[in-house]
């Protein structure tokens, strides 16, 4: 395997994650959830990890809590960026130069 094929992987990865991340932010609006629910708390469990690290750093302006934001911002900035360098190290890509 070379580095391109993982740096791929890595950014889908991030991409998938962003979507959970998201079904989790919309969620969050429906304060009647059952959290306790295994298939909720396991999506609780894989998601706030992350964004507690954003809740630390920006606290809640108005009862609104901005970090999911800025959690967003950073997850796609990642995936980018793993993108471009995979593009940039692809054999084919390089061999079109």
């Amino acid at each position: 395997m070379d580095l391109s094929f993982f740096l791929s992987v890595l950014a889908q990865t991030l991409s998938i994650y962003t979507v959970v991340l998201v079904v989790r932010v919309l969620l969050s609006w429906f304060p009647n959830l059952d959290w306790g629910n295994p298939l909720l708390a396991a999506l609780s469990s894989i998601t706030d990890p992350y964004l507690n690290v954003f809740r630390g750093l920006i606290p809640p302006l108005g009862g609104l809590d901005l970090s999911a934001l800025i959690a967003f911002f950073a997850l796609q900035i990642s995936g980018s960026l793993l993108s471009q360098l995979a593009m940039s190290l692809s054999p084919s890509f390089s061999s079109f130069q």
